[in-house]
């Protein structure tokens, strides 16, 4: 949230910072990579650090922010500084307007970057580094010993990053009251919009407040800083999360409580600045690798949420174990079931680091009745007496996909990655992947003229076989990954509230859990030419491998219901047989187990 002032939040703090780091880089003589060097991942900033950053967004964009500011700002303390540099100008002028015209700070020839050197009016090599001195400084833990060791070290980087982090400081606390309505809102307006991790404010807490305020104030009576502008009286009256326990910007006089704000207040678990306190959640039942929870309200008393506490949320034995166990506790003492990750992805899928000692011994029949519990947690999460709603945000793959896939609604982040991504290490979708989207198109064929359900499978086995993931939720439904009817949410920080509310309203309406299916019509054996075809045609082209056929073959043969006659008539158990053999007899084979080891090991496909 911000007032209406020129160039709002992000763009005032941030453009005057870059601007900040010009005029330092030219007052000490440091080089333009030299500078990047220092204001990127090594002070919790993106690689593109300062210059970088001027090129991709385009010099001339600059140019015209800082205009902006120029042109309505005439009575900030900083005005004199809102100016293109000389060098800046000039390459605008020159049509040198970074990224997009292939030349600005930077340029690159062949594989070799260059970098402008104002000394010379000509490109160098690029090899900017930070002095192993200030490097020591850098790897400080300890935020307060960090900034003071910068502050007083005589090294010109060092001397440099104090004067850069003071003067926003100086600049934020001065123009607090007129950009925003909180501490809070310019940190995040500079995460958000800046890629910080933290913001200015935190960085300034974090470091000490009062120690902090107290170099301002003797900086600025030295006349060292930009300006000369007294800092307000509320600077002193605050204190550090060190000296408090607590954020400050959560009391100062000019913040709103988080909670006082309608919007806010369907963010249930925001994102918080330092010193802010997570929401208390009461534990109801808890597994090795689950918990099921509740926060204290009236939602919370009707629909409890399941969270994983795998690493990635990855799903393994435990997982199943706890899935099915919370679907249990919640039809017998709650109206709904929301699936939610606090943190993270939803799920990345099948947890290959517990599966693999299991394949390496051989021991296929356990691997079967772990794929099985698979498809049985996947079953229950459809099949529940109660609504079980899956809420996700960043990514939902391989068996955190299936899970969604059988949820009787999802509600998902806008933002969100979904897809079926066996493919990419030799297998195919097991959790009852295949059949949901076997049903799906028996469903389809049944609803259209041509009762044939090959309409619909083409698409899918294309996004199974070439392990396509969405770009976006809007795109998993094209995909028919998600249901026309799953929601999609604008604002992650909203989606558990909307997911509690959809799992009340429909444990209220007449919602009643899905039937288990035993009339699916399925494509058989020619829906398994009709597929086969298009991967004979692209095997032959030299697209895909041998084993790339053989893995994408079996989920055709999982997607069309097994080698049965065209038309048959099958069970939702019988399709979960078929994709759990298919799945089964591609751990077995050397090259899938050879993509299982290396996407492990290196955490990239292997393509065999």
């Amino acid at each position: 949230r911000a007032l209406d002032t020129p160039n709002f939040v992000a763009n005032r703090v941030g453009v005057f910072s870059m601007l900040a780091a010009m005029h330092h880089t030219e007052r000490l003589g440091l080089g333009f990579d030299e500078v990047d060097a220092l204001t990127g991942p090594a002070i919790g900033r993106p690689k593109s650090a300062t210059y970088r950053t001027a090129d991709v967004v385009g010099l001339d964009t600059l140019l015209h922010v800082v205009k902006t500011m120029t042109d309505n700002l005439p009575a900030d303390p900083w005005h004199r500084y809102y100016t293109a540099p000389a060098w800046l100008a000039a390459l605008v002028g020159q049509g040198a307007l970074g990224q997009k015209t292939k030349l600005g700070v930077y340029r690159k020839d062949g594989r070799q970057i260059k970098v402008l050197d104002l000394a010379t009016q000509d490109y160098r090599d690029s090899a900017g580094a930070i002095a192993d001195e200030v490097q020591a400084i850098l790897a400080e833990r300890d935020p307060q010993m960090k900034l003071a060791a910068l502050r007083a070290s005589a090294h010109p980087q060092a001397q440099f990053l104090w004067s850069v982090f003071r003067d926003v400081f100086h600049y934020v606390a001065v123009h607090l009251a007129d950009i925003a309505h909180t501490a809070r809102d310019v940190d995040f307006a500079m995460r958000w919009g800046f890629g910080w991790q933290t913001g200015p404010f935190e960085t300034w807490q974090a470091a000490g407040w009062q120690q902090v305020a107290g170099w301002l104030r003797d900086d600025i009576a030295a006349g060292r800083t930009m300006s000369d502008a007294p800092l307000p009286a509320w600077v002193f009256e605050r204190h550090s999360a060190h000296e408090a326990g607590a954020s400050w910007s959560a009391s100062a006089a000019m913040v709103q409580p988080r909670a006082s704000l309608p919007a806010h207040a369907r963010q249930l678990f925001p994102e918080l600045v330092l010193g802010e306190t997570r929401r208390a959640t009461h534990t109801i039942w808890e597994g090795d690798e689950v918990r099921l929870w509740t926060l204290d309200d009236a939602d919370g008393e009707r629909a409890p949420v399941l969270s994983f506490r795998s690493r990635m949320s990855a799903i393994g034995p435990k997982v199943l174990e706890g899935v099915r166990e919370a679907i249990a506790r919640a039809e017998r003492d709650f109206d709904a079931l929301v699936i939610w990750q606090p943190q993270g992805p939803f799920s990345v899928g099948a947890n290959l680091k517990q599966i693999r000692p299991v394949l390496e011994a051989g021991d296929f029949k356990a691997l079967d009745g772990v794929i099985n519990d698979f498809q049985q947690a996947s079953q229950a999460i459809k099949h529940a007496r109660i609504p079980v709603i899956t809420a996700v945000q960043n990514m939902a793959l391989g068996g955190g996909c299936e899970f969604v896939m059988h949820s009787p609604r999802a509600v998902v982040a806008l933002e969100s990655y979904i897809g079926l991504v066996e493919a990419g290490v030799g297998l195919i979708p097991a959790g009852g992947g295949c059949k949901e989207f076997a049903l799906r198109a028996s469903r389809a064929a049944e609803a259209s003229a041509t009762k044939d359900p090959m309409n619909f499978l083409q698409s899918v086995f294309q996004t199974i076989a070439m392990a396509n993931v969405s770009k976006s939720a809007r795109h998993a439904q094209e995909l028919g990954l998600l249901k026309p009817d799953d929601v999609v949410v604008m604002h992650a920080g909203e989606l558990l509230h909307v997911a509690r509310r959809n799992a009340i309203a429909m444990a209220d309406s007449a919602w009643r859990p899905a039937l288990q299916a035993s009339n699916i019509m399925v494509a058989g054996r020619s829906g398994i030419a009709t597929l086969e075809m298009m991967l004979v045609n692209m095997r032959e082209g030299g697209l895909i491998s041998a084993h790339d056929y053989r893995v994408a073959r079996a989920a055709a043969v999982a997607l069309c219901g097994g080698e049965i006659e065209t038309g048959s008539r099958v069970s939702e158990q019988w399709l979960l047989e078929v994709e759990r053999a298919e799945f089964v007899a591609l751990l077995r084979t050397p090259e899938t187990q050879a993509r299982i080891a290396h996407m492990m090991d290196t955490g990239k496909p292997l393509r065999n």
